[in-house]
């Protein structure tokens, strides 16, 4: 640790101590613990502007307040970020599930309305809790279907209901002082690999790319979005060389001029393979700067104090070997002061918004499509919940809880409930089910062969089962009733279960 603190302002000279100062603002690392740790408190003295928050770090909204008050006891300015969409993407409820439905069950509704309010109440949670950044709104449009990071957290397939939905969410986030980050620049939904694994290349000319992609963008810019986040994508059409996040034809020709925007470029996760994996992440963090991009996030994985020195002084060594220019790195720098001082200016906006708390379940409500298959029988007995589980995405994390189970059990007393995945899945279902009727709940059933299969064997034993579709609905619909809730969060599984019992 010492080793590295001297190597970034060995010179002991003023402009030293602003280089190293540069270098440490620029990056938004995640920490372990409930609590602020030393060293992040330590540095936070020494010029780091930002932190971020994820699951692991969240028990609770008193929690996450007390925390947030102890970093800004050492620097009042300080950007707390968080990768809070609301759906199935969740850090705040991560424990619980999301009590605001996700982008594509907005999008079903489609009612931008209704898509600022919950934005609006979102952020009156995130400002009451200290939090003044969120890495949210996906401004992706889902062209692929199969798409294994993308899916649920777009708003639809639609450039114009994209477009007028980023608009809208940005909108009601930041009415409460809360700055939004629209993502994932240019345009992450026509993929088929997810970043967060390996590298993924999207095919389409320039036309394409303007017409699909970069609508949404351009609306979210309309709309003031304070932040916008690079995808770590290889666009050909863009730049055939370097993925988006370290290219400067996209980053700076295109989203700086070309669209006008002025405000703050934060990277995706720089420990992502598509970056570490194929340019090491202290290469990945300087090459990024040097394209345009202001702020890195790192800490969804790598979270210790070395790391942060060492991106530190990559940075450094960059600036000093003529690798990257001092200008551009203090550009990025003051970028990041200036988001930081915007929300200093813009906290007192939460207080004065009306708390709105079942808005989410409103939405939920709104955004299911219930398709009956003749006329079912109505659900008054005690069923069996039967949960297919695909393997979630990283975005997506294993710690939250989805489902209707718990919820069919509050509504249904002596509901019983299991959990299968692969082969086999419909004969031990089957078997647990023990002769009650049964609710099966799916999540991208189109993406997942064995899901598929499970529930055709299903349904030609006990054509009465019920179908919840928690993710993409585009199988066709099927079972005596079928429930689409267009994403998992929590109150997407409260709408769906008391759409079973009425039938």
């Amino acid at each position: 640790m010492t080793t590295l603190a001297t190597t970034a302002s060995d010179s002991g000279s003023a402009a030293g101590d602003t280089l190293t100062r540069d270098a440490l603002a620029v990056l938004q690392p995640g920490f372990d613990g409930t609590t602020a740790p030393d060293w992040v408190r330590r540095r936070l003295g020494e010029g780091l502007a930002s932190v971020a928050l994820f699951g692991r770090n969240i028990v609770s909204e008193d929690q996450v307040t007390a925390l947030t008050a102890q970093l800004r006891a050492e620097r009042d300015d300080l950007l707390v970020a968080i990768d809070e969409e609301s759906g199935d993407v969740t850090r705040l409820d991560v424990r619980t599930g999301s009590a605001f439905p996700g982008n594509h069950a907005l999008g079903a509704v489609d009612d931008p309305a209704l898509t600022r309010s919950v934005a609006r109440e979102l952020g009156r949670r995130l400002a009451g809790c200290g939090v003044t950044f969120d890495w949210a709104p996906s401004a992706d449009v889902n062209a692929n279907p199969d798409n294994p990071v993308i899916g649920v957290r777009s708003f639809g397939t639609s450039t114009d209901l994209v477009a007028r939905h980023t608009a809208a969410w940005v909108e009601g986030l930041q009415s409460t002082g809360v700055a939004a980050c629209t993502k994932h620049f240019p345009g992450h939904g026509d993929t088929n690999v997810d970043s967060h694994h390996a590298l993924p290349r999207i095919d389409v000319d320039t036309d394409t790319l303007y017409a699909r992609e970069l609508p949404p963008f351009r609306a979210a810019i309309a709309a003031g979005t304070r932040a916008v986040m690079s995808a770590h994508i290889l666009v050909p059409a863009l730049d055939p060389d370097r993925p988006g996040t370290l290219s400067r034809r996209v980053l700076t020709e295109l989203l700086r001029e070309e669209l006008g925007y002025r405000g703050l470029i934060v990277t995706d996760g720089m420990e992502m393979r598509a970056i570490s994996g194929a340019y090491g992440l202290e290469r990945g963090v300087v090459l990024a700067i040097a394209a345009g991009a202001d702020a890195i996030c790192v800490g969804g994985g790598l979270c210790d104090e070395g790391t942060v020195l060492k991106l530190r002084d990559a940075l450094v060594a960059a600036v000093r070997s003529g690798e990257l220019a001092e200008e551009r790195l203090a550009d990025a720098a003051a970028r990041v002061r200036d988001l930081a001082a915007w929300t200093v200016t813009a906290r007192g906006a939460a207080a004065e918004a009306a708390p709105d708390p079942g808005i989410g379940l409103v939405a939920a409500r709104r955004a299911l499509t219930v398709t009956r298959s003749g006329a079912p029988a109505p659900v008054t007995e005690p069923v069996y919940v039967a949960r297919f589980d695909p393997i979630p995405n990283i975005a997506v994390g294993d710690q939250t809880p989805w489902g209707v189970a718990a919820e069919l059990a509050r509504l249904l007393p002596g509901t019983a409930s299991g959990s299968f995945t692969g082969d086999g899945a419909a004969s031990q279902v089957a078997a647990a089910a023990d002769g009650r009727r049964i609710v099966a709940v799916v999540r991208d059933e189109h993406r997942h062969g064995w899901m598929r299969s499970a529930l055709d064997t299903l349904l030609a034993a006990r054509p009465d089962t019920v179908v919840v579709e928690m993710g993409l609905p585009q199988a066709a619909p099927r079972g005596a009733l079928h429930i689409a809730t267009h994403g998992a969060a929590r109150v997407c599984g409260v709408a769906a279960a008391e759409a079973v019992v009425a039938g």
